[in-house]
């Protein structure tokens, strides 16, 4: 079972999905749980979260989630388990605070919020990360052989 967890190809192209997918969720679990790049943090997060309705539990979960899944894509470890993460998150996002305000993005500041483009396009690199692994220049590699 855990073989075929890391198992994955020498693909450079997985290896280029995996750290832009991770060092964008690294960078928001950055500002969710450390306060970096102009977050609120760990204890503001959970409150602006919470205050939307989120259970406690959830809501820490989520920032748990965006960190450390973020990390794992990066080191190229437990990829699938990282994904997994990054979906829950990405399907959460659209289906609690994005839907309602359509498809694109608010290039132009004429919408009330954020569309549901960009988790789409997080969806389709995360599914292809599931499918295939972590590609070439990861732990999982390293542990597979």
């Amino acid at each position: 079972m855990f073989r075929r967890v890391i198992s994955t190809t020498n693909d450079v192209t997985l290896t280029f999905m995996r750290l832009i997918l991770g060092v964008v969720f690294l960078a928001h679990g950055c500002q969710k749980l450390l306060g970096w790049f102009g977050g609120y943090g760990f204890t503001g997060t959970m409150g602006f979260l919470t205050h939307m309705g989120m259970p406690a539990a959830l809501a820490f979960m989520v920032i748990i989630t965006e960190f450390f899944a973020g990390l794992g894509l990066i080191v190229g470890l437990l990829t699938r388990i990282a994904t997994l993460g990054v979906t829950g998150l990405m399907v959460g996002a659209i289906f609690m605070v994005h839907i309602h305000n359509g498809f694109f993005m608010n290039w132009f500041g004429t919408q009330k919020g954020e569309g549901y483009e960009y988790h789409l396009l997080a969806l389709a690199i995360a599914a292809t990360l599931l499918l295939r692994g972590a590609g070439a220049f990861s732990a999982d590699r390293a542990l597979s052989r």
